[in-house]
């Protein structure tokens, strides 16, 4: 099979969605047409004594075949049916040419059996197998996927449920497994090369002239602005609908894989996002949402007409359809350069309406981490000017405040400015009050002490700053950009281009978890995380390093409780993800706060969460998107025993 694809067709069909038409526009046959459907539950495994299978295989989407990795002959890999407080074996069979693995994504299992080579064990090399055994602690909706190189991308993903040992909360009449994900006829590697040549490479849905002249977008002014600062509003998602079909349950929007009701039952979806590179927004049109777990813990229902998901996020939502029709289940790719597509139908051989694609978003300066307009006192204020992002500028002008373990309020190396792009002089009036990382609680300005002042009528010319010639000299990778120099708390807001909905949109200050958290201690430290890259270069990276260059892992000692920010200098949505913990999202929900193993960073944001390192051992760090982890932004994460060094 090649490596090809007609870039034409797909440069068509993704301008036509980037300007907001119907799909029906340039895929008539399953947007206009009443397609059969493929009413085909997921493989199931259960029990004590499982086997595991990987080997190549080839999958037909859309009448298409296409290369993939499996797992017993399935992609999605079979799903796994467990229940909580059993112990379970499972038994992998390496059948490829090459080592693999498999990693228990949101499992809660000791370190040896994670399943990440390099770090928690070596791998499972070909024609061979391995033996993971480990008690099932937890409940909820979750997956497995492989940690090695880039069969994700091939398809070497699959679904876990696990039902609680005693009364279920949620409660329904049927369920549905969802496995969301992206595929491509070109080699993973294939795309890797390509985007690290151009990272602009998918991105065919940048403005336009003939766009400019029907005022779409971005007006003349902003257009140059942006130019100037080489910087591309629709470069949202790395690899686009360009190169994807986006699938669910391995098959893509024209085989229309079809779930079943009777009117009147609750109906639990369990969503999953096992994607390599493709955050979705998610709606049912005609249905209300009511989210009822996040990451397979529970929270207390919400109801929404859609949500952002991240890729290795999951969702469970509760759906009650009372008509005797068939609904869509959208997964829009959030660049709007294409959908996954399935049908809720009381009977098999229904489709519901193809909702069109919406138009595409388009990166603001909030993305940027530059958008002060709401703050008190600023509203209103252009601050466009004066604080352009240095694209392409010497490395040395990078912006990254966070030391390898940071204390609560940090240190600015000797000689940097507080805020990049800001003289001191400039700052008279300012509230900051609110800022992200200028709060007293959540790890204050270096050099300022924000708690108590008053800011609004504050002459800032009077502040003192600290002595930073004792402190820390923060080391800075190479060839880092300065992206977003004030990232903001996004928790609020319902995801990039969701911002004009129209419905209610999920946003992370609405889950609350149904359960009382197990550790409710306040933290005794706080540690700044930066999420940096060169997008000019598809270089990724925490705090300026990318994964080969650093050596010593992330300590923590066992049973501490530690303050998390993620503070996302770069335009892009990042899904992080910790092995062998769950951490508590700060929103302002106290001791219910949600708990998650993975969250989508806005661009320009910042996510504040606390954990407790409960679990001995190493454990990976990382981006969830796949190219990205590959590229360096990925960790390890040490927990070690009470008494050793720290």
């Amino acid at each position: 099979m090649t490596d090809t694809i007609d870039r034409r067709q797909l440069l068509r069909g993704a301008t036509l969605a980037g300007g907001g038409l119907a799909l029906a526009a340039w895929m008539p046959a399953w947007a206009q047409t009443n397609s059969a459907g493929i009413v085909r539950p997921l493989p199931t495994l259960s029990g004590e004594d499982i086997t595991l299978r990987i080997a190549r295989q080839t999958m037909t989407i859309d009448g298409r075949k296409m290369r993939a990795i499996g797992v017993n002959g399935t992609v999605p890999a079979p799903l796994l049916r467990l229940r909580e407080g059993q112990k379970v074996r499972l038994n992998v069979v390496n059948d490829l040419d090459e080592d693999s693995s498999i990693h228990w994504h949101g499992l809660l299992v000791p370190a040896q059996f994670d399943g990440v080579p390099g770090v928690s064990f070596p791998g499972i090399k070909p024609r061979s197998s391995f033996l993971y055994e480990f008690p099932i602690r937890q409940s909820g909706t979750y997956w497995y996927h492989s940690h090695s190189g880039l069969q994700e991308q091939l398809g070497h993903y699959g679904p876990i449920v696990i039902d609680p040992a005693g009364p279920d909360p949620v409660q329904s009449d049927r369920e549905h497994v969802i496995v969301l994900a992206d595929h491509s006829p070109l080699s993973p590697s294939e795309i890797f090369r390509r985007i690290k040549v151009d990272p602009g490479h998918f991105n065919f849905q940048r403005q336009t002239l003939s766009g400019l002249l029907a005022k779409r977008d971005q007006p003349l002014k902003d257009r140059m602005d942006w130019g100037r600062m080489r910087m591309d509003p629709t470069d949202v998602l790395d690899v686009s609908g360009s190169t994807y079909t986006y699938i669910v349950n391995g098959f893509g929007p024209q085989d229309n894989w079809t779930a079943l009701f009777k009117p009147g039952e609750r109906v639990r979806l369990r969503i999953i996002n096992a994607s390599a590179m493709t955050n979705f927004n998610v709606r049912i049109p005609g249905l209300t949402l009511s989210i009822v777990q996040s990451d397979g813990q529970n929270v207390h229902p919400v109801e929404v007409e859609e949500f952002q998901i991240g890729v290795a996020e999951t969702y469970d939502a509760i759906v009650t359809p009372s008509e005797d029709k068939a609904y869509t289940i959208v997964a829009e790719a959030i660049d709007r350069s294409g959908m996954a597509r399935a049908t809720l139908a009381p009977r098999p051989g229904m489709a519901g309406e193809v909702p069109p694609l919406r138009k595409r978003p388009i990166a603001s300066m909030k993305d940027m981490g530059m958008d002060m307009s709401n703050m008190p006192g600023m509203e209103g204020m252009d601050m466009s000017g004066g604080m352009a992002p240095q694209r392409g500028v010497d490395p040395s002008a990078e912006q990254n405040r966070s030391a390898r373990l940071a204390t609560p309020g940090g240190a600015i190396p000797q000689g940097s400015s507080a805020m990049p792009g800001m003289a001191s002089g400039d700052m008279a009036g300012m509230d900051h009050g609110n800022m992200p990382g200028m709060s007293g609680e959540e790890g204050a300005m270096p050099g300022m002490d924000m708690g108590s002042m008053d800011m609004g009528s504050m002459d800032m010319g009077s502040m003192k700053m600290r002595d930073f010639s004792n402190a820390p000299q923060v080391k800075r990778g190479p060839g880092v950009q300065t992206i977003a120099p004030m990232p903001m708390d996004r928790t609020g807001e319902p995801g990039q281009g969701l911002e004009d909905a129209g419905h209610k949109v999920l946003v992370y200050k609405d889950l609350v978890a149904l359960d009382r958290n197990p550790d409710v201690r306040a933290p005794s430290r706080s540690l700044d995380i930066h999420l940096t890259g060169n997008m000019d270069r598809f270089m990724w990276s925490f705090d300026g390093e990318k994964m080969s260059d650093v050596h010593e892992p992330i300590p923590f000692i066992e049973g501490e409780r530690v303050r998390i920010n993620l503070i996302n200098d770069t335009m892009m949505s990042h899904p992080i993800h910790i092995h062998g913990h769950f951490f508590e999202l700060v929103t302002g929900h106290g001791d219910h706060g949600p708990r998650k193993h993975t969250v989508l960073v806005q661009p320009g944001g910042k996510v504040t969460w606390d954990f407790t390192a409960d679990a001995v051992g190493d454990w990976a760090f990382h981006c969830h998107l796949l190219y990205h982890m590959e590229a360096g932004m990925m960790r390890v994460v040490s927990v070690r025993p009470k008494g050793e060094a720290a």
